[in-house]
């Protein structure tokens, strides 16, 4: 079943968003192995950034192999800290 992953970026800007996503995306025009759909956009108060992957299990492997580790290194230009996550199974996905 689809996962769906929410993640805001409190403070963040459009330009720690492009820094980030080019540290953990393949290219600009691709998504990770298992990664479905990728949406970001300015928020309240920050930066929001949703994807939504095959499975639960997918994601856990793209957060604990690739984004948690790049964050917690440090992205140059990137987002400054993890962000506040919300996650829910995916009951319907349309294209």
């Amino acid at each position: 079943m689809a996962y769906a992953v929410v993640h805001h970026f409190p403070g963040a800007t459009e330009e720690q968003y492009e820094a980030s996503l080019a540290a953990v995306h393949p290219s600009r025009s691709s998504l990770p192995d298992g990664q479905i759909f990728h949406a970001a956009g300015p928020s309240d108060g920050g930066w929001t950034v949703v994807a939504v992957h095959e499975s639960q299990e997918s994601w856990e492997r793209f957060r604990d192999k690739i984004l948690m580790p790049s964050l917690q290194k440090g992205i140059e230009g990137g987002f400054t800290s993890e962000p506040h996550e919300t996650a829910f199974e995916v009951h319907n996905l349309q294209p």
